[in-house]
């Protein structure tokens, strides 16, 4: 699909590739970053959360991915939406493939309801 087409996905669709999207952007910056890093980046949010227990490494990790993707400029999905849909060859090649599922199971949800 190119630009000129566009996307004609349904919204659930391109509301699982948006959170795709937006997961991946978060996973490349952990990527690059050593576990000190990532360790004292939690640390750091901890403490404007005030928490002062120990946690384990995945708890660190769940810390710091979360402090990261509320700082991390991501465009709101409306934003985001609207130049999917002109241009999706942008965003593709950035998608972890994590929306097939979180589209299927939001479309069983939608059955359902």
């Amino acid at each position: 699909m190119d630009g000129a087409t566009g996307s004609e996905e349904p919204l659930h669709i391109l509301r699982a590739k948006y959170h795709d999207y937006c997961s991946a952007q978060v996973a490349d910056l952990l990527v690059y970053m050593s576990p000190d890093d990532i360790y004292l980046l939690a640390e750091r949010a901890r403490r404007e959360e005030a928490g002062d227990d120990a946690v384990p490494y995945a708890e660190v990790v769940r810390i710091a991915t979360e402090w990261l993707s509320r700082r991390v400029a991501l465009p709101p999905f409306d934003v985001w939406v609207e130049d999917y849909r002109r241009f999706p060859e942008r965003y593709d090649q950035y998608l972890m493939g994590l929306w097939e599922s979180a589209a299927d199971a939001e479309q069983e949800g939608d059955v359902q309801d």
